[in-house]
């Protein structure tokens, strides 16, 4: 860890002056600042990026604290002391981190790159061990006026949600985004038809794995529509094949996710639907192919210049565990979140939220007896700079 942070702060300081010395001599620089933006809700799944056309290039530093307190009624845990579908505050009945970030984004006028090394139960409960400090690191440059490449570690665009608590209304995370990737590693060619619009062709070793696991590379397609600073819209579409190395029979799988947003002064209001179609699948029909819907509709309110009420209801079902794998969730899960919002700060964000998730099926533990419902309680307090 402290070799991974000497590099950090080593390739910061190796910028700036490169940049200093680069203005004696070309009359260029780059411009150093922190993240400032106050309102980060649904910032990380804008797939158009502003990126500077002026000469000058833009480098942001930035850090990113959340921390929580977490109860649920269901005393199952996984061999790290997680509970089931663990992501958000995944400690039951203690305090917790859910996320340390640093991260420093470069963006000019024909090459741009992203890094960010995270620490906290977030990376424990769901990165893969071998790069589990690494959120992202991916490098890009300009082919061809609005035609970009980029390569390396992404964070998912998949999904409204994102692992980043501070970018989502709510603290927990639906089970439809708990269930897609939440990192890709691969290319991504983007096309920014405008402001507006952009399309991209994407290709990556797997559906939610850093290293290829099977040679069978995941290709997809995005389209993202912003009519406005207010209003986004989102089509993702990835297919890929699943199945171990060596498996005689091959499973292609089709996941379609479609996503938009809202926001104005005083209302956020998010909406996913998911659709996903994997052959040879079915559990009682081998020859058949398994389906997965998912979705949920979110919202707050901003009745005070601080204070906001928020809510979401969700749904999810993966019978044949295309998803899942072997983590039985039943036929149907329903989920109901409700919860409010303290921004004392521009920056900072302390909420406290209830969850309740019901199922068809007993999954859930209530001391010594199996139950098809969990109470969930999350308290989460978020700083960024």
């Amino acid at each position: 860890m402290k070799r991974l942070i000497h590099i950090f702060c080593l390739t910061f300081i190796s910028t700036f002056c490169y940049s200093q010395t680069d203005s004696l001599h070309k009359e260029k620089k780059i411009n150093v600042l922190t993240n400032a933006d106050s309102n980060m809700v649904f910032k990380g799944k804008r797939m158009v990026d502003k990126t500077d056309t002026n000469e000058n290039g833009t480098l942001l530093i930035s850090g990113y604290v959340s921390t929580y307190y977490a109860s649920y009624d269901d005393e199952a845990v996984d061999n790290n002391g997680f509970v089931k579908f663990a992501t958000m505050a995944p400690r039951s009945k203690e305090f917790g981190l859910n996320m340390a970030l640093i991260s420093m984004n470069y963006h000019g006028k024909n090459i741009r790159s992203g890094l960010g090394v995270h620490f906290g139960d977030i990376a424990k409960a769901v990165w893969p061990s071998e790069f589990n400090m690494i959120q992202e690191a991916n490098a890009g440059f300009r082919l061809y006026k609005k035609l970009w490449i980029d390569t390396g570690f992404f964070r998912s665009h998949i999904g409204i949600e994102s692992t980043q608590p501070r970018e989502n209304i709510t603290s927990s995370m639906s089970l439809a985004n708990n269930f897609e990737p939440y990192y890709l590693a691969g290319a991504k060619l983007t096309y920014v038809v405008s402001d507006k619009v952009a399309l991209q062709l994407n290709s990556f070793n797997s559906f939610n794995s850093y290293v290829e696991t099977n040679k069978n590379t995941l290709v997809g397609f995005s389209m993202i529509i912003d009519p406005n600073e207010n209003v986004s819209f989102t089509y993702n579409f990835v297919s890929g094949d699943e199945t171990p190395a060596g498996a005689l029979i091959k499973k292609q799988r089709y996941y379609n996710n479609i996503y938009g947003s809202y926001k104005t002064g005083k209302i956020y209001l998010g909406a996913e639907f998911n659709y996903g179609l994997q052959e040879h699948s079915k559990t009682n029909d081998v020859t058949a192919s398994a389906t997965v819907i998912s979705g949920l509709i979110v919202g707050k309110y901003q009745f005070h210049k601080k204070v906001g009420a928020y809510a979401r209801q969700e749904y999810f079902s993966d019978p044949d565990n295309v998803l899942t794998g072997t983590l039985s969730t039943g036929k149907n899960v329903f989920g109901t979140t409700a919860g409010m919002e303290y921004k004392p700060y521009k920056n900072v964000a302390l909420s406290a939220e209830g969850r309740v998730l019901q199922t068809d099926e007993l999954i859930f533990k209530q001391g010594s007896f199996l139950t098809n419902r969990r109470l969930e309680f999350i308290a989460c307090l978020d700083l960024w700079f």
